[in-house]
């Protein structure tokens, strides 16, 4: 039996596995200050509620990544300060964000956190931490269907040129 054939909460992390939940945590601790503000700045009910699943998603993801640091004697990175609420009337016209723009910045923030998720599974070698990524990428795709639906719902979608290849044939 080698270092790591055993219990996996027993293994060792491997530098990758470190960096990367470190800079997680990060990004994720930064997120959850980014999309309280954004908050501030939505008019839709929707579109609030599901900023709302956001933060809570991310505070969740905060406690799993922070507790996987410390139980490895990793130094934390530093915590935003919460967002104060905000009346949305009290922001200037031309300085707020659209509901759609913050939709699809929050279509951004997903997809960026689907492709971190998918690279700490691959590059995970303790099952328990490539458990928890797929877990949290799970969670993040089920958002992303939320949020897609919901940008199709009020016509923020803004797609591609569309490929419709019998156009034109008779």
């Amino acid at each position: 039996m080698g270092i790591l054939s055993g219990n996996p909460k027993e293994e060792p992390m491997h530098y990758g596995e470190v960096y990367g939940t470190w800079s997680a945590l990060l990004a994720t601790k930064a997120m959850v200050a980014g999309h309280q503000t954004l908050l501030n700045h939505a008019g839709d009910t929707d579109l609030k509620k599901l900023i709302n699943e956001f933060i809570d998603q991310g505070k969740q993801e905060e406690k799993q990544l922070e507790t996987l640091l410390k139980e490895n004697t990793v130094g934390l990175p530093p915590t935003p300060p919460e967002r104060a609420s905000a009346n949305l009337d009290d922001i200037p016209v031309g300085a707020r964000f659209l509901d759609s723009e913050i939709a699809a910045g929050l279509s951004a923030d997903v997809a960026a956190g689907l492709v971190a998720c998918s690279k700490m599974i691959g590059q995970c070698i303790r099952e328990d931490i490539a458990t928890m990524y797929g877990q949290m990428h799970t969670q993040k795709a089920q958002l992303g269907a939320k949020l897609l639906r919901l940008n199709k719902e009020k016509g923020w979608l803004v797609p591609p040129p569309l490929h419709t290849p019998n156009e034109g044939k008779n």
